[in-house]
């Protein structure tokens, strides 16, 4: 978790806005996510494209759950 304390959090903004949801229309990890609920999610490239363009959302939602723990504890 230091490691993601670490970052912060315009650069993870930052990543989300341009890598996360690039091309911008439409975004590439709305159309995969799609893809996931309707099961049609099976080539590898589509995985790869979800889980790049996915990652930076996933980065950004630990880390505002991990600042919201970190300010009730305080």
């Amino acid at each position: 978790m230091r490691l993601l304390d670490s970052i912060p959090l315009t650069t993870i903004l930052i990543f989300c806005a341009t890598i996360g949801l690039a091309p911008f229309t439409p975004p590439h990890v709305w159309e995969k996510l799609q893809m996931l609920v309707a099961g049609t999610l099976s080539e590898p490239i589509d995985i790869l494209d979800l889980v790049m363009h996915g990652a930076p959302w996933l980065v950004l939602i630990v880390k505002l759950a991990r600042l919201v723990q970190r300010r009730v504890t305080a």
